[in-house]
């Protein structure tokens, strides 16, 4: 069992490459579920959506890994979306930050307290677009349950003008709520639910919540905090740094990028082959 940290500097967070011989330990003796974020942890963080490609090296190697143990990828990104991205079958999915989860066999759960919202987003979908149709390198990425406002294209000085729409969109829809990412703001229903919630729903739905199951979680961003915050006591939490990053995490080891990623998963892969 890994032992709880609290918040720590990324900084100061050992590297789990380094550290492959006390993460054997830990998994000694006990079966792994590995819980992968897309964008940022398998995949480098682009400027367009669409452009996130996963590697044909990454892909055989999360196959590999899946022939060993239980792996899920938890994403923003809609369920179908992330599936035809990762491509590849016997493996659970996890779309818009866990509302929509699919798995095996047409295994499949969708938080229906989320469905009541999505007239809502529609009127804030149009109301955005709207608003941040002048602003030169505005993305509105509409998801099922979450509107994603991208402004890694936008001009510094226009970036205030962005969140200031997304507030007053927010301002006047107050069944919603703001959540951050990656140069990136978005509008999700204000309930109590994230991909730390949809893990440990994911857990207890595939009897993984045992003493005997170590479960181990990869991710980069901000929204990934909750993942890693549910694992303190009971798992391994591993943030990606990429370029970005929040300055302080509750995992509890790093890796620098999506290459890294994937050789740990390899060396996991390893580890259960052995």
């Amino acid at each position: 069992m890994a032992v709880a940290t609290g918040k720590k500097r990324v900084a100061d967070l050992p590297s789990a490459l380094d550290q492959t011989d006390v993460i054997k330990q830990q998994t000694k003796h006990k079966r792994i579920a590995v819980f992968l974020d897309y964008d940022g942890t398998l995949t480098p963080i682009v400027e367009r959506p669409e452009d996130a490609v996963l590697s044909d090296d990454s892909r055989q190697v999360v196959k590999k890994l899946a022939e060993h143990c239980t792996v899920a990828v938890v994403s923003g990104r809609d369920l179908q979306d992330v599936q035809q991205l990762v491509a590849i079958d016997g493996i659970f999915f996890a779309g818009s930050h866990g509302f929509d989860i699919a798995g095996p066999r047409d295994w499949r759960l969708q938080n229906e307290t989320g469905t009541e919202f999505i007239p809502l987003l529609d009127q804030a979908e149009e109301q955005l677009r709207s608003r941040l149709g002048n602003i030169q390198g505005a993305l509105v990425e509409r998801k099922k349950f979450s509107i994603a406002v991208h402004f890694r294209q936008v001009a510094e000085e226009r970036i205030a003008s962005v969140e200031q729409a997304v507030d007053e969109v927010i301002t006047e829809h107050r069944e919603l709520r703001k959540g951050f990412g990656k140069k990136v703001f978005e509008l999700q229903p204000a309930i109590e639910w994230h991909k730390g919630k949809a893990l440990l729903w994911l857990l207890e739905a595939l009897n993984l919540d045992k003493q005997d199951v170590l479960p181990i979680y990869l991710g980069d961003d901000v929204t990934d905090e909750d993942a890693f915050e549910a694992l303190q006591n009971t798992g391994i939490g591993i943030f990606v740094k990429g370029n970005e990053g929040p300055r302080k995490t509750a995992a509890h080891y790093a890796l620098e990028d999506p290459q890294q990623v994937r050789r740990f998963l390899q060396t996991l892969a390893e580890m259960r082959t052995g």
